[in-house]
């Protein structure tokens, strides 16, 4: 499945991997509360927040999604994602909540419960 969000695997965490538009419109109609992580490979606060969106998503019922904005550019630029790491919480498909820049996990837990 080309569109599908790939899974990170062997760690255990439910983080997937969005690589195109489609995939992201899949996951936003069939699941009910989404977090998207914005980021970029080169971005050094984006790699510092990688593990706590790991273990944010071993935590909580959402469903959490990392967004690459190089490879995806149309997803950011819908949402007006303009610096990174950029967190966006959607519930039923609408956006609920953003949080740019560095964040403690307790505050991205908050935002998704």
């Amino acid at each position: 499945m080309a569109n599908s969000p790939a899974r990170s695997g062997d760690d255990g965490t439910t983080v997937s991997h969005v690589e195109t538009e489609a995939a992201f419109e899949d996951v936003l109609e069939t699941e009910r509360t989404v977090l998207v992580d914005f980021y970029a490979d080169w971005c050094g606060p984006c790699q510092m927040m990688a593990p706590v969106v790991a273990e944010l998503a071993a935590e909580v019922e959402a469903t959490v999604l990392k967004i690459d904005v190089e490879a995806v550019p149309s997803v950011a630029a819908r949402y007006d994602v303009t610096a990174i790491p950029a967190f966006v919480v959607f519930e039923d498909g609408d956006v609920t909540d953003r949080l740019v820049g560095m964040q403690e996990r307790s505050d991205l837990r908050t935002a998704v419960e």
